[in-house]
């Protein structure tokens, strides 16, 4: 399990992905070596990972939670399939292994190849089922952190991170464009990356790479997501909830949802189920009393299906770089 100042360390990530230890070390009161020390032990041993990530709305792409139904026997590879595409995130499966539920990032212009969700999939007879719901509104997730992988540090600690994290006064906000590719990439891959090196991988100067990201992370277009084991939290039921709710009380209950700590996802989506979470429990006893109390006592939840989350096999980031070639444990708390 995690300790104080691993938990110190795993928030202050979360309120500033790229913070310099030195900044982390003065407010959690510890030298600069020590943070340095913990969250390399951390990468190691909790599948610590910062990745920058886009808003996608401003970036133009639409996300899609796809649901594939599958044999025994076909599900691990159509699993694997999806995890190696580029275009996919939160690769997970599902109630006993016979479902797969990733999350697929495409073209709101719904242009060219890509604009089919399901290119690339191997050609078999074991899928047995499969819907595609369209993410219209996240309450809880992105940049929204799971509370409980970031409640350790007080109020004060709080502010002075974000405090330096905004402190880009007199930046314009700006939107991704075809030259942020490269910077975008490697942040994808590794958001603590150095400046030295995103200026060698962009061919910009230090002072060029320092003000594309203050631009794009003053309007919100870029943030920094915390990938770690949940496990280390005392996580160890992970579930799908598909809900449906009556369109006047969608925005009341999922607005209610996204206060509830158990859950690190809330959304609204289209289908036949209109809002998704996902819940985050000590163990099934654990899940049984939240849905039966907290979420059982939301009576304009119509129908509610739950499903088991077995394994994560790829988390927030779409790229592949740093994940190992079968089952990937880390949560950040959402997807």
């Amino acid at each position: 399990m995690l300790d104080d100042l691993d938990r110190g360390l795993i928030h202050a990530l979360h309120l500033d992905g790229r913070a310099p230890f030195s900044r982390i070390a003065a407010v959690l009161g510890v030298s600069a070596q020590t943070i340095a020390r913990r969250y390399a032990r951390l990468r190691t041993e909790a599948s610590l990972r910062v990745v920058g990530l886009t808003d996608p709305h401003q970036a133009g792409r639409t996300q899609w939670l796809v649901r594939l139904t599958a044999t025994a026997r076909s599900a691990q590879d159509l699993a694997h399939s999806l995890v190696r595409r580029p275009d996919t995130s939160w690769v997970k499966l599902a109630s006993g292994g016979t479902e797969i539920v990733a999350v697929i990032h495409a073209p709101t212009d719904a242009s060219g190849a890509n604009s089919l969700l399901l290119h690339d999939i191997p050609r078999t007879g074991g899928i047995t089922a499969v819907s595609a719901h369209c993410l219209l509104h996240m309450y809880l997730g992105g940049p929204t952190n799971w509370r409980r992988s970031a409640d350790a540090l007080d109020a004060e600690q709080s502010r002075v991170l974000r405090e330096a994290a905004g402190s880009g006064s007199g930046v314009v906000p700006r939107q991704p464009g075809p030259a942020d590719a490269e910077l975008l990439a490697a942040l994808e891959k590794d958001g603590r990356v150095g400046q030295g090196e995103l200026a060698r991988v962009t061919g910009w100067s230090p002072a060029t790479v320092a003000r594309r990201l203050a631009e794009l992370r003053a309007g919100g277009a870029l943030f920094f997501d915390v990938e770690v084991d949940a496990g280390l939290f005392g996580v160890n039921t992970r579930a799908l909830l598909w809900m449906s709710v009556r369109p006047a009380d969608l925005d009341r209950v999922a607005t209610a949802l996204s206060g509830h700590d158990e859950l690190a996802f809330v959304a609204a989506t289209t289908g036949p189920t209109n809002l998704v979470a996902q819940a985050l429990c000590r163990d099934p006893a654990d899940l049984h009393r939240y849905l039966t109390h907290r979420l059982g006592s939301l009576t304009a939840v119509h129908t509610l299906e739950t499903s088991p989350v077995l394994r994560n096999l790829k988390a927030a980031s779409p790229s592949l770089t740093g994940l190992p070639p079968r089952v990937d444990r880390r949560e950040r708390g959402r997807g």
